[in-house]
């Protein structure tokens, strides 16, 4: 049996931490797990002899002539009988290696959902890992910009500016507070989605995010040994079964019965033993269809798992080629874009302190700031969502 306990509940949590923590409390594992628990309970069941038949009668009471409806001493007695059923040896064999084989297919099922929920456990860590740090990092900004704007109104005072130059700041900064805003509710999603699977009230984050070091080589030739097409192997083998179980309908199946009559003292009782066997003597109409049906539904299982594996071959290939633009994506924007829009904004600033640009310059400058700091940080969520949407699902080393 499978034992299942609730970790303790502490919170920030990191990346592993999360992976763990939902492994124990995702409900969809525990159902999984009791799946694998009943499949083990009934193989002790499997190929055993039915239960026995008790039988109970009343043999030789007249309906008709002139002792109709009394008990005839002569002829009428009470019975008692048993009967058992022995079906044949390789139908028993086919019922056992059944039952086992459901055992690799429940196991099978609880690796499949243990993948899937890994995958949703980290993609919902990266998010609000991402979301924290889009969210801190747009109130710095704000905090910076706020002298800046402040500044505005008074230089519209002055003179120094025109009434019209006091709108565009009040623009910059709605549109800021409206992404703030945006980013308050993204926080709250992830960590609903985050408590979802690791049952915690209100989960963080901390700890860094995972390593971008895919192994190509690894993640390609490792598709064979995923769940999914594990869990075809398993189906295979059930499959299997299936067919030596059709198979044995071919072999008879017998039956052995014994009865104790009980009659008048005068002639004493009496004691009967028999035998029937099922004679399979039409397989063409009723064995060999049976046995066709399950042989087609082994080679559907082989065809399945062959198809799985090009379609996560296939999608392999495809998320690579899509992580690979949004890591290229990522480094232009971490690279070239934000150290270009802060050197226009130091320039502003500059520009600013020698009198020659004005504040909705300066403001718009490190708006822009604003903005490719949190595209750029965007772009390596994208990314890290890719490698651990990627890792969780086609690699096979659990983390």
């Amino acid at each position: 049996m499978s034992v299942w306990t609730a970790p303790a509940q502490a919170d920030p949590q990191t990346f592993d931490e999360a992976l763990a923590r939902a492994a124990f409390s995702a409900p969809s594992l525990r159902a999984s797990a009791l799946g694998v628990d009943a499949a083990r309970a009934a193989v002790p069941a499997a190929g055993l002899l039915p239960d026995p038949r008790l039988s109970v009668g009343l043999d030789g009471y007249p309906v008709t002539g002139p002792f109709a409806g009394q008990f005839d001493e002569d002829f009428t007695m009470l019975r008692i009988g048993v009967e058992q059923e022995v079906p044949s040896r390789a139908r028993r064999r086919a019922e056992r290696d059944i039952a086992e084989a459901a055992i690799g297919v429940a196991g099978a099922e609880e690796s499949v959902a243990r993948r899937e929920v890994r995958v949703a456990v980290g993609l919902a860590w990266i998010d609000l890992f991402y979301a924290e740090r889009r969210f801190a990092a747009l109130e710095e900004l704000l905090a910076t910009l706020q002298p800046l704007w402040d500044a505005a109104p008074a230089g519209v005072a002055s003179g120094a500016y025109r009434p019209a130059n006091a709108l565009g700041p009040v623009q910059l900064k709605a549109d800021l507070d409206d992404r703030r805003s945006s980013l308050a509710a993204d926080i709250e999603k992830a960590r609903a989605e985050l408590a979802r699977w690791t049952g915690d009230a209100d989960p963080e984050t901390v700890g860094p995010p995972p390593q971008d070091d895919l192994d190509l080589t690894a993640l390609r030739n490792g598709i064979a040994q995923l769940p999914t097409v594990r869990a075809y192997g398993a189906a295979a083998r059930r499959a299997e079964a299936e067919v030596d179980l059709a198979r044995a309908g071919r072999r008879p199946d017998w039956s052995f019965q014994a009865s104790y009559a009980r009659r008048d003292e005068r002639f004493g009782d009496l004691f009967s033993v028999g035998a029937s066997v099922r004679l399979p003597i039409f397989p063409g109409r009723r064995q060999d269809p049976v046995i066709a049906a399950r042989a087609a539904d082994a080679l559907r299982v082989t065809a399945e798992r062959e198809d799985a594996e090009r379609v996560l071959t296939a999608s392999l290939r495809s998320v690579l080629a899509e992580y690979a633009t949004a890591h290229d994506q990522w480094v232009r924007s971490r690279d070239v874009v934000l150290p270009s829009v802060l050197q226009r904004s130091d320039l502003e600033t500059a520009s600013y302190a020698a009198g020659r640009a004005g504040i909705v310059e300066v403001l718009e400058a490190f708006t822009a700031v604003a903005n490719a700091r949190l595209d750029t940080l965007d772009r390596e969520a994208a990314v890290m969502r890719q490698v651990v949407e990627i890792t969780l699902t086609y690699g096979n080393d659990d983390r």
